[in-house]
């Protein structure tokens, strides 16, 4: 079979969903598949069995896929930490930082490294569903692009091309692309999905004939817009999140604040929360009185002490305080974790100029920034109690304790091996709590604790998202519109299983 290459029109119009849902229709079919994108660019990233840190979205498609996340599936990943720069994550580890400039100066040995990554992955399974970045038609970066056609071309694939209707301009979207690019690049361009459409498709038929007209191949399909289907998002808080919504609190649920950060990182921590009828989660950026809420989380960040100067700028510091005083419950995750303790030190220069940031001091802990990433996929349980706790670690701190607190968590492996130590610090009235455990949430045991803590009365109701449920409704809802006959004559299966 030949490979497929999902690329976009632009940036956000859809193309890790449509991987992920290839991904599992193609499992389904009886298809050894993997996901592969050369290049990602997310502060959303997960930790794979073996421990090495990948996109987010590659570990999605991997569960989709029902494989194995590996660091061959995301060789390359941009974290970024400044408006202009990165940290370069080079299959599974940090390699570098590095300003835009910098980066684009030479993607040659980048390259290099991806196909390396491609040429195993392309050896191991049968077929690869390889997602582009960005737009595929960025003529000022062309001849540095390898994420796009050059990877279609080193990986023998075909390219389906997608375009968010939502968005508007899909005939300019599509029809644009097209023509700038060079004729052998057009030339691997086997289809076009419209992605995100709104009301009755019968109304779009001309739409359709007037695309494959200017596109000169088919439309595979019409996509409508899913709601109700819940699919981590690959690298920004998902679109109908709101932030910073209107009015207060609904005094029927739990009302959790989730700090939003400019460099917020890892937001798939609150997915499950979500979820949940009983819990409403509200993301805030601009400082407001926080009455109504029964807990503050600060989440993750790849730039903590940025974020932390933009919170005593921003006022949010006061805003916090009263919190705290009366009586709210704050849970700091990650770098959240880190800005809860006294200071953070910085002798490296890891997050801007060497030297140190003091904190919110409200646990007794200190950190200290270190070149070395810490990543393991981490199990454990409540300090003193039986209740489970499992999630995985991304961190370049090291943070520990310097007074009154006690450990959260006692740690029991990380990445499959037994290991003894402990996570996380809790106040002393038990208010105040922090961890590096990411998706902390997902576990059910940890999740009700928590939410007891802050409703006595809490009892989880209904079906918490199933992963691999939502991956097979994502799969139904593709399959419904699409041309799946066409995309395997595309890819040149004969015999569809």
């Amino acid at each position: 079979m030949r490979n497929l290459a999902v690329f976009g029109t632009a940036s956000d119009v859809g193309k890790s969903i449509v991987a992920t849902a290839l991904c599992r229709i193609f499992n389904n079919a009886g298809i050894d598949v993997a996901p592969f994108k050369a290049q990602n660019m997310s502060n959303n990233s997960g930790v794979t069995p073996d421990g090495f840190e990948i996109g987010r979205a590659q570990v999605v498609q991997a569960e989709a896929a029902r494989v194995v996340p590996t660091a061959d599936m995301n060789p390359v990943l941009l974290k970024p930490n400044t408006d202009i720069g990165s940290q370069v994550v080079l299959q599974g580890m940090v390699a570098a930082n590095r300003s835009a400039k910098e980066y684009f100066g030479n993607t040659g040995i980048w390259a290099e490294r991806a196909f390396e990554s491609l040429g195993r992955l392309r050896g191991d399974h049968e077929m690869l569903v390889i997602e582009g970045a960005g737009s595929c038609a960025e003529m000022n970066l062309y001849d540095r692009d390898f994420v796009n056609f050059r990877t279609a071309r080193e990986a023998d694939a075909q390219v389906l091309l997608v375009a968010d209707i939502d968005r508007g301009g899909v005939f300019a979207q599509v029809a644009g692309t097209l023509s700038v690019i060079p004729p052998e690049d057009r030339a691997l361009v086997k289809g076009v999905i419209i992605n995100r459409f709104r009301g009755d498709a019968a109304l779009f038929r001309d739409g359709t004939r007037i695309i494959e007209q200017l596109a000169g191949v088919p439309v595979l399909g019409v996509i409508p817009y899913f709601r109700g289907i819940a699919i981590d998002a690959e690298d920004a808080v998902p679109l109908q999140t709101v932030v910073d919504p209107a009015g207060i609190p609904d005094s029927d649920k739990i009302s959790v604040a989730v700090l939003y950060f400019p460099h917020i990182s890892n937001f798939t921590d609150f997915a499950v929360l979500e979820s949940l009828d009983t819990v409403e989660v509200h993301y805030l950026h601009h400082p407001k009185n926080l009455e109504g809420y029964q807990t503050l989380i600060l989440p993750g960040s790849k730039n903590v002490r940025g974020d932390l100067e933009w919170m005593f700028v921003q006022g949010w510091d006061k805003r916090i305080k009263t919190f705290r005083q009366d009586g709210g419950i704050i849970l700091g995750i990650c770098g959240g974790y880190q800005m809860l303790g006294k200071v953070i030190h910085d002798p490296g220069g890891i997050e801007g100029a060497a030297g140190q940031s003091s904190a919110l001091d409200f646990l007794p802990v200190e950190t200290v920034l270190q070149g070395k990433k810490k990543l393991f996929n981490s199990k454990g349980s409540l300090l003193e109690e039986s209740v489970r706790a499992e999630g995985y670690e991304i961190h370049m701190g090291e943070s520990r304790l310097v007074g009154n607190g006690r450990p959260l968590l006692q740690v029991s492996s990380r990445n499959n091996a037994p290991a003894a130590g402990y996570d996380g610090v809790v106040s002393p009235d038990g208010k105040i709590l922090g961890t590096y455990f990411h998706g902390i949430f997902d576990g059910r045991e940890f999740r009700e604790w928590f939410l007891r803590l802050l409703d006595p009365n809490f009892a989880e109701h209904g079906p918490v998202r199933d992963k691999d449920h939502e991956y097979d409704r994502l799969a139904g809802h593709f399959e419904k519109h699409l041309d799946m006959d066409e995309v395997y004559r595309i890819i040149e299966r004969e015999i569809r299983q």
